[in-house]
C-alpha cells in the first residue's frame, strides 16, 4: 500500500524557519547597533535583512560545491567564508534601510552577530550543535514522513524497503566503567534510550596490550595489529622512532596492514580516523592526508553556512577559556592525582571539542544522507580531556555528554536516509587513572634508564626520549597535523610533521635503509601510557636480558626497585620472561618463580605481555607500571588518565550494538569473570560478519 502524499512543508519546518529567522534578526540587529559603519532607519529593516542572509546561503550552496569539486578543502573554506562575508556586505549595501561604510563593516557584523546567536542557543538550552545540520535532519525526518518529535526510533522507518547501511562510531577512550558511570548519571539519555527500548545492547571487549588509538583503531577498521607495538617505537631497519601521530608514518602503517578488504571497502567512507579502512571516501583521514582533507564540496555545508563556521570558532575560544578556569580549579581545590593543564593543550581542546565535533557532525550527516553504505567516524573529545583531567572527572563526563548529543543528531539524519541505518558505537580502549611515574618518582623513565645504565656499565652517550610531559599532548596535535599535511602535500615534504612535539627539523624525511650505527643514539626510552619501551638503538637486532646484565648490571634490578615499576619483560633464549621485585613469571611455559608479579594485571596479563613482546619492533625492555588495589596506574607520560599498557579499567573497551547484529558466545573467552570478545581484531571480524549478513561485503 503506498504511503499518503505529504505536504513539502511541514509545521515542524515552519517552526524552525520562524526560529531562524528571529534568532538571525537578533544577531543582526545587536550587530548593526554596535557596529559604527553601519547605521538602520528603522528596527523592522533587520527582519529582510535576515532574510536576505538566508536566501543568499540557500542561493549559493548549488554554484559553491560546483567550484568546491575542484578546489578541495581548502577552497571550499575560502569560498564558504567568502560568501558569507559576501552575503552580509550585499545586504548591508543593497537593502533598504541599512547601509555600511566599508567590507570591514560585514566581517564585524558578521563575527558579533555570530557570537550574539551563539549565547542564544546557550540560554534557551539549544548549546549543542544540532544547527549544523539542522536542514538535513529536518529534510530527512520529512522525507521519512516522521513526525518532529516521534520516529520510529533508531534505524528510522518501520519500512523494510530501504536498503541497510551502517554508522560505526568511535569514542576514543572509553572504558566500560566509564560508560556506566554516565548512564547512571543521566548523562547519555541517548544511548540510555537505545538501551532501555532494547534497540541495542551493551558489553565489553578487551583491548589487547597496546591498548592505544593507532593499535586498536587499525584492528578494528584493518583487522590487524601487529604492526603497531606502540603509541611510538624504535624502528631499527629505519633507526628512527615512528610515530603514529605523524601522517606519513601512519600511511605507511596502513600499507603494511591492509589487504584492500578493510571494514570500509566497497564505497564506504571514514570520517577524522588514523587509518582508511579501505574506504572509497576519506575525510581528515590521518593515514590519507597525503591525498588531501577528502572532496571539497563535502566541506561546503560547514564552511559556507551563515554564521555555522563563525559560531563554531567562537565556541572554541570560549571551550579554551573554560579549560583554563577548569584547570584551575583543580588546582584551587587540590584534586590529585592532576596535572598542568596549560601550554597548548586549552587550545587543542577547544579545537577537538567544538570545532572538529561540529566538522564531524557536518561530514558522517552528509554520508548518511548521501547514503553510502558504511560510514565510521572517530570522535576523540572525551579522551583528549580525560587525558589530563582524569577519566572520571566532571569535565570528561561532560563531554561524553556532548558526544551523546552527536550520536542522538545522527539518529535523526538517519531516520530519513536512503538507507536503514544501524548504529554500532565502539570504544577503542579504557583510560586508568594515576599519578605520573615522574610524580613518584621524580625523575622521567628516559632519566632513570639513563642513571641506572650509568651506575655499573657504560653510560649512553645520546639518548632518545619520548617520555615525560614534553610528549603529554601528543595525541591531540594528529587532526591539527592531519590538516597541515594535507594543506602541504605537494611541497615535497610528506612526511614532516608540522607543529607539537612529535614534529621533525626542515629537510626530515623517510631515509633509504638506517643511517650508520655511530650516528644513533645509544638507546631510546618511550612512553604509551603505563607501557613503556627501551630500545638499544645501535643493536643490529633485538638484545636479550642476559646482554642487559652482563653490559648494564643496574639496570633491570634498578627498575625493578623503583615504586612506579611493576613488571619488566626481557627475552632470554627462547623465553619471554616478565621479572617483578620478588619473583618472575616465564611467558611461554607459564613457570612462576616466587611472587607472580603479573597477579595485580589479571588473567589476560601472560598473554598479551607474550605478544606485545614477541612483535618484530618491541623493545629491549618492555615495562608496565605498577598497579594498585583501586586499578591506579602510572602513566610514563604526563598523562594523569593514560592508557597503553595494563592495569584498571583502560582494557576493558565499549561494544554498543542493535539486538538483531548477535556476538555468538562462541567468539568471546574469559577475561577476570567475564565472557568478551578479546582484540580489536575480533571486534574487526564480528563486524565485517555483520556487514556480510546485511548484505554490504558483495565482491569482496
Amino acid at each position: 500500500m503506498d504511503r499518503p502524499r505529504r505536504l513539502p512543508i511541514t509545521v515542524a519546518d515552519l517552526r524552525f524557519a520562524v526560529w531562524s529567522l528571529l534568532s538571525t534578526a537578533a544577531g543582526l540587529g545587536i550587530a548593526v547597533a554596535l557596529v559604527d559603519g553601519v547605521t538602520v532607519r528603522s528596527p523592522w529593516a533587520v527582519l529582510p535583512a535576515a532574510l536576505a542572509v538566508g536566501a543568499g546561503d540557500a542561493l549559493l550552496r548549488v554554484p559553491l560545491r560546483r567550484i568546491a569539486r575542484a578546489s578541495g578543502a581548502l577552497g571550499a573554506l575560502v569560498l564558504g567564508l567568502g560568501a558569507q562575508v559576501l552575503v552580509v556586505l550585499a545586504v548591508l549595501r543593497l537593502l533598504p534601510g541599512i547601509s555600511s561604510r566599508s567590507w570591514a563593516d560585514a566581517v564585524a557584523v558578521l563575527l558579533i552577530a555570530a557570537v550574539v546567536m551563539a549565547v542564544g542557543h546557550w540560554l534557551v538550552g539549544a548549546s549543542d550543535n544540532a544547527y549544523v545540520v539542522g536542514d538535513l535532519v529536518r529534510q530527512g525526518r520529512r522525507r521519512a514522513g516522521l513526525s518532529p518529535r516521534g520516529g520510529a526510533g533508531e534505524g528510522g522507518q518501520e519500512g523494510t524497503e530501504r536498503p541497510p547501511g551502517v554508522l560505526v562510531v568511535m569514542l576514543d577512550g572509553v572504558s566500560r566503567a566509564t560508560l556506566d558511570h554516565a548512564l547512571e548519571a543521566g548523562l547519555t539519555p541517548t544511548l540510555e534510550r537505545w538501551l532501555g527500548g532494547g534497540s541495542h545492547r551493551v558489553e565489553s571487549w578487551w583491548a589487547r596490550v597496546p591498548c592505544t588509538t593507532p593499535a586498536s583503531t587499525l584492528g578494528l577498521l584493518h583487522g590487524t595489529t601487529d604492526e603497531v607495538p606502540a603509541f611510538r617505537w624504535w624502528s631499527r631497519e629505519q633507526g628512527r622512532l615512528v610515530v603514529t601521530n605523524r601522517p606519513a608514518d601512519a600511511a605507511a602503517v596502513e600499507r603494511r596492514a591492509s589487504d584492500g578488504r578493510g571494514l570500509l571497502a566497497g564505497g564506504g567512507a571514514a570520517v577524522s580516523t588514523m587509518f582508511s579502512g579501505d574506504a572509497a571516501t576519506s575525510l581528515l583521514v590521518m593515514s590519507r592526508a597525503s591525498a588531501g582533507l577528502g572532496p571539497g564540496q563535502m566541506f561546503v555545508r560547514f564552511f559556507a553556512s551563515p554564521f555555522v563556521l563563525v559560531r563554531a570558532v567562537v565556541g572554541t575560544v570560549a571551550e579554551a577559556l573554560k579549560e583554563l578556569y577548569q584547570g584551575w580549579q583543580q588546582t584551587a581545590r587540590g584534586v590529585r592525582p592532576r596535572v598542568p593543564r596549560h601550554g597548548w593543550y586549552p587550545v587543542l581542546r577547544a579545537v577537538t571539542n567544538v570545532l572538529l565535533r561540529d566538522l564531524n557532525t557536518s561530514l558522517v550527516a552528509e554520508q548518511l544522507v548521501r547514503g553510502v553504505p558504511v560510514v565510521a567516524v572517530d570522535l576523540v573529545d572525551y579522551d583528549e580531556i580525560a587525558h589530563h583531567a582524569g577519566p572520571l572527572r566532571p569535565e570528561s563526563l561532560r563531554a561524553l555528554e556532548g558526544l551523546d548529543r552527536v550520536l542522538g543528531l545522527w539518529q535523526e539524519v538517519a531516520d530519513g536516509a536512503p538507507r536503514r541505518y544501524r548504529v554500532v558505537v565502539v570504544s577503542d580502549h579504557g583510560q586508568s587513572l594515576g599519578a605520573t611515574f615522574e610524580q613518584v618518582n621524580g625523575r622521567s623513565l628516559g632519566q632513570e634508564v639513563r642513571m641506572l645504565m650509568a651506575a655499573r656499565g657504560a653510560a649512553p652517550r645520546s639518548t632518545t626520549e619520548a617520555t615525560g610531559h614534553d610528549v603529554a599532548e601528543s595525541e591531540a596535535w594528529g587532526p591539527a597535523n592531519t590538516a597541515l599535511h594535507a594543506l602541504r602535500r605537494g611541497d615535497g615534504e610528506e612526511a614532516r610533521v608540522l607543529v607539537g612535539p612529535d614534529r621533525e627539523p626542515a629537510g626530515w624525511g623517510h631515509r633509504e635503509g638506517a643511517p650508520p650505527a655511530q650516528e644513533l643514539p645509544e638507546v631510546a626510552v618511550v612512553g604509551s601510557g603505563n607501557l613503556g619501551m627501551v630500545w638499544f638503538c645501535r643493536e643490529p637486532g633485538p638484545v636479550d636480558g642476559a646482554e642487559v646484565a652482563r653490559r648494564w648490571p643496574a639496570l633491570l634490578p634498578g627498575l625493578l626497585a623503583n615504586p612506579a615499576v611493576g613488571v619488566v619483560v626481557v627475552r632470554d633464549g627462547g623465553e619471554v620472561v616478565a621479572h617483578g621485585r620478588d619473583g618472575a613469571h616465564r611467558l611461554v611455559s607459564g613457570e612462576v618463580d616466587g611472587k607472580d608479579p603479573l597477579a595485580a594485571y589479571g588473567t589476560r596479563a601472560r598473554a598479551d605481555l607474550l605478544r606485545v613482546a614477541r612483535l618484530p619492533e618491541a623493545g629491549d625492555l618492555v615495562l608496565l607500571s605498577a598497579v594498585d588495589p583501586m586499578g591506579r596506574v602510572h602513566a610514563f607520560e604526563g598523562l594523569v588518565g593514560s592508557h597503553g599498557g595494563l592495569g584498571g579499567d583502560q582494557s576493558e573497551a565499549v561494544l554498543v550494538h542493535p539486538v538483531e547484529l548477535v556476538v555468538p558466545d562462541g567468539e568471546r573467552h574469559d577475561v577476570d569473570g567475564s565472557r568478551m570478545l578479546v582484540g580489536a581484531e575480533s571486534v574487526h571480524r564480528r563486524m565485517v560478519a555483520w556487514l556480510d549478513g546485511l548484505g554490504l561485503r558483495e565482491g569482496l
